[in-house]
């Protein structure tokens, strides 16, 4: 394995984030690599920041505020608006490392971080491109969201009293997502969290009831459009059961300015990373998305163009 190192850094409000930087052997690139909803760092994303390393790429992983090795109280509470903050402050970090050009510095996010990393590009330009993967185009189900809203103002009474905050499964035994979120996978998405379990320390596959009550509040689409002109590379799985690859395909003919798509044929939401020594696995995948930063960064990237399918 290609080395690393353990680092932290401070969010805005002083918080402690916590992951690892791979640090390429000369001054170049850097990209910003977070995980989907409620997921720490160590799921599929080592592999990918080391073959960016190897390429020339350095890369920062790091686990988001309350998962993980990051600090942040309750644990397991997702707050998108905080983490689109958190990666413009992981980019200050980042930015003065000695193997990285301050000027050509990325952000990186699979599934619900997808989301995140193009919200955070289209507010902060010091990004110089965002790649996203497998996004999540649908958040949740809005007639479930009704419900799930007035559970989420009693246990807002509830806490006001002392009372500790109410959390609930990420997944249950059947791979459903209890609040109605988007992001249910099956069996697959259950059998990747109980590995998660294994190999992540601390790992629970919970999330505080309050983090519903947060996406809510978060309105990615109505930022999208300011991505321009920060080039964007959309990874869309074929077969993508979680967020369904039409969806991620007309969220891409709607972005404006500077923009790739490549679809990944046959793999789908939770194997779409997967495979590095397979072919049309994420070899071809990785190899797309090493020549997209090199393409955004040269100004090689025009409106619209389709990488092709793996």
């Amino acid at each position: 394995m290609a080395g690393r190192q353990e680092v932290e850094f401070k969010a805005l409000d002083g918080l402690t984030l916590r992951g690892w930087l791979y640090p390429a052997k000369s001054r170049g690139p850097g990209i910003i690599m977070t995980p989907g909803f409620n997921i720490p760092k160590d799921m599929m994303l080592p592999e990918v920041a080391e073959a960016f390393q190897r390429a020339g790429i350095t890369a920062l992983v790091y686990d988001p505020r309350s998962i993980g090795a990051s600090d942040g109280t309750p644990r397991n509470e997702i707050d998108p608006c905080k983490q689109v903050e958190d990666y413009s402050d992981a980019l200050t970090f980042l930015a003065g490392q000695v193997s990285v050009d301050s000027n050509k510095v990325g952000v990186w996010g699979m599934s619900f971080g997808g989301m995140v990393a193009a919200c955070a590009a289209a507010l902060d330009k010091r990004i110089k491109f965002v790649i996203m993967v497998c996004p999540l185009v649908r958040l949740y189900d809005p007639a479930k969201m009704v419900k799930l809203l007035a559970k989420a103002m009693k246990d807002r009474e509830a806490q006001a009293k002392g009372n500790a905050p109410y959390t609930l499964p990420l997944l249950t035994k059947a791979g459903d997502n209890p609040a109605g979120m988007n992001a249910a996978g099956g069996a697959e998405a259950l059998e990747l969290l109980n590995g998660l379990a294994m190999r992540s320390p601390g790992y629970e596959n919970r999330t505080t009831l309050q983090s519903y009550y947060r996406l809510a509040m978060w309105q990615p689409h109505g930022l999208l459009p300011m991505i321009a002109p920060t080039p964007v590379l959309m990874v869309v799985p074929e077969r993508d059961s979680v967020s369904p690859a039409a969806e991620q395909s007309a969220l891409f003919d709607s972005l404006q300015g500077a923009k790739r798509k490549h679809v990944a044929a046959g793999k789908g939401h939770f194997n779409v990373l997967s495979g590095l020594a397979e072919a049309g696995g994420e070899a071809d995948v990785q190899a797309v998305q090493e020549r997209f930063v090199g393409d955004a960064l040269a100004g090689r990237v025009v409106d619209g163009e389709d990488a092709g399918e793996c």
